[in-house]
């Protein structure tokens, strides 16, 4: 899943990018809220944690001009302004979300997995499909009761899957959500990546739909 993390503190910024990288997600930085408000309106993100303190604007204007926008992707609020008054104008301008620092980054990526659960509608963190398994938390997937290993990249491509099931996905929209601004592209990595899975999972999982993409039946 693609995240957006908006944060001007350079410190938190690094850390958090590298236990959600680390935790599976894929992440791009703004470091202002005018940054932050053309990536967030211009790419197809998972999920977005905004601070609220940002460099003009600051981060419930971004927010607001997002909503107001139409645009409805998941928003957790990463803040030091702490008081119930701003968690009430954060939930209110349309956020989903609200944690305050210091926080523990633990705590943090488990909000957002549940925020990018939640959106796909599904509630628990085991998400099944036929014999197919796949544990959002630990990233382990299996068949049956058979573990499969799956590379960095095919668990992307199957946990996103996951989360729209019976959906169309285009090898574009795949390679949006799983790619951040500075990774490198082949055009048929996502092709071999499918491949790849239909291998260790079965064929008939993953269905392609001839010059539109695929779908997880």
């Amino acid at each position: 899943m693609r995240i957006l993390l908006v944060d001007d503190d350079d410190k938190i910024a690094a850390r958090l990018t590298a236990s959600l990288r680390a935790s599976g997600f894929v992440v791009d930085r703004a470091s202002n809220g005018a940054d932050g408000y053309t990536l967030g309106s211009s790419e197809p993100f998972d999920a977005v944690i905004l601070d609220l303190g940002l460099p003009k604007p600051d981060g419930l204007e971004v927010l607001g001009r997002w909503r107001a926008g139409g645009l409805s992707m998941p928003v957790l609020i990463l803040t030091a302004r702490g008081s119930w008054t701003e968690r009430v104008k954060g939930l209110n301008a349309g956020a989903d979300d609200y944690l305050t620092k210091p926080f523990y980054t633990e705590e943090l990526i488990a909000r957002l997995r549940a925020l990018v659960r939640r959106s796909s509608g599904a509630a628990h963190p085991l998400m099944v499909h036929k014999n197919i398994s796949l544990d959002t938390v630990t990233g382990k997937a299996a068949v049956g009761d058979l573990q499969i290993e799956l590379t960095a990249h095919e668990l992307r491509i199957l946990s996103y899957f996951f989360h729209r099931i019976g959906r169309l996905v285009s090898q574009q929209e795949l390679s949006e959500h799983i790619y951040g601004l500075e990774d490198n592209i082949e055009s048929n990595t996502i092709e071999v990546y499918v491949g790849r899975l239909r291998k260790k999972l079965g064929r008939e999982v993953i269905t392609t739909i001839r010059g539109l993409g695929y779908k997880m039946e």
